[in-house]
């Protein structure tokens, strides 16, 4: 008797393995005190972070913490650097205007014939890139993707600015991204953007609009500005109704989310959008105690943090809000056992304080 194939379901583009890298300097409240008029109460209260990373050391960029969270993925999935069709890595603070902070990382890790390439949709650059990378994966394109999140903050952060200083820290995060037919893996996604934003977070000068010279710098022009209170209302707003119609459209309601994985901005956006959409906070990942704003690492940064608590079969989803203004969300049924990944990698919190050149 022959037997039929058995039927299997679309491809889509699963989440194998995550891994981080955070620098080894520590950014207390207590420091951040003796730089600018502020105080652990008062950064506590209104952020919920009590310290960040600082990536330091002469020469090093955005490309050394993403670099050491690529070999870390390899290394921890027994993938080979020649194995990866394509690597995307999302950041808005690249190492060079040119080339791509990719085709650094894809250098300095053995994949000198990969395609690559950065996306830039600020603190969103993360759920962007999933949804270009995953469309590598599904269409067949690619067998084997890298999707990487890594900023390098402190490099556009003015520590005399009490309002953006404490916020933000450096890390970076990757993940790797195959194909499934067994119903794991990218759900759907979706993704906003509203250019009127522009006045509410941007970097003045820098871009072709406004070249950097000796004037821009003394005006100080190169770092971010930040109008918190409007930033705030946009993105509880928006990401709150970004994750109400991602489980609407799947036929889920929230008390099927498994975890919630919101963008590490701000403890109170995040408490205000799980009241909103009456998620349990036990649901929501929290790392900006520990790391700060990493911008596009924080939702990587996250899964690595919580891998060891994810099951094969959870449902979960993604949101973000960054510059732009940009947003969204993604729902992903998670593809493997967490804890045991997690054992197996032996995984440490920080690698080196100075990444390999």
């Amino acid at each position: 008797m022959l037997l039929r194939p058995e039927k299997r379901g679309p491809v889509r583009a699963a989440i194998t393995g995550v891994h981080g890298y955070l620098p080894d300097y520590v950014l207390t409240n207590a420091e951040l005190s003796k730089m600018v008029n502020t105080s652990d109460e008062w950064i506590t209260e209104r952020t919920g972070i009590k310290e960040r990373r600082i990536l330091k050391g002469e020469g090093l960029g955005t490309s050394h913490m993403a670099v050491e969270a690529v070999k870390g993925l390899l290394e921890k999935t027994g993938t080979q650097p020649e194995e990866i069709d394509v690597l995307v890595c999302a950041t808005i603070t690249p190492d060079f205007i040119l080339p791509s902070t990719a085709n650094l990382i894809s250098n300095m890790v053995g994949m000198r014939h990969v395609g690559s390439f950065d996306i830039q949709a600020a603190c969103s650059g993360f759920v962007y890139g999933l949804d270009v990378a995953s469309q590598f994966v599904e269409t067949g394109r690619a067998k084997k993707a890298i999707l990487v999140g890594a900023d390098k903050m402190s490099n556009m952060i003015d520590y005399t600015d009490r309002t953006t200083c404490v916020l933000f820290g450096d890390g970076a995060a990757a993940v790797l991204l195959e194909a499934n037919e067994d119903g794991y893996g990218l759900q759907d996604i979706e993704l906003h953007s509203d250019g009127a934003g522009l006045p509410h977070i941007h970097q003045k000068a820098g871009g072709s609009r406004l070249p950097p010279s000796a004037a821009t710098v003394e005006a100080r022009m190169h770092y971010l500005y930040l109008n918190g209170p409007a930033v705030f209302r946009a993105a509880t707003e928006r990401m709150s109704a970004s994750v109400r119609e991602i489980v609407t459209r799947n036929n889920m309601s929230i008390s099927d989310v498994d975890w919630f994985v919101p963008h590490q901005a701000n403890r109170r956006i995040l408490e205000a959008i799980a009241d909103r959409l009456d998620i349990p906070h036990d649901k929501v990942m929290f790392t900006l105690q520990k790391y700060g704003n990493t911008t596009a690492a924080t939702i990587p940064l996250c899964l690595w943090d919580y891998e060891s608590q994810l099951k094969q079969g959870d449902k979960v989803v993604f949101a973000a809000f960054g510059g732009g203004f940009t947003w969204g969300s993604a729902f992903l049924n998670w593809a493997y056992d967490g804890a045991k990944a997690a054992k197996g990698a032996g995984k440490t919190r920080a690698l080196s304080q100075t990444p390999a050149e």
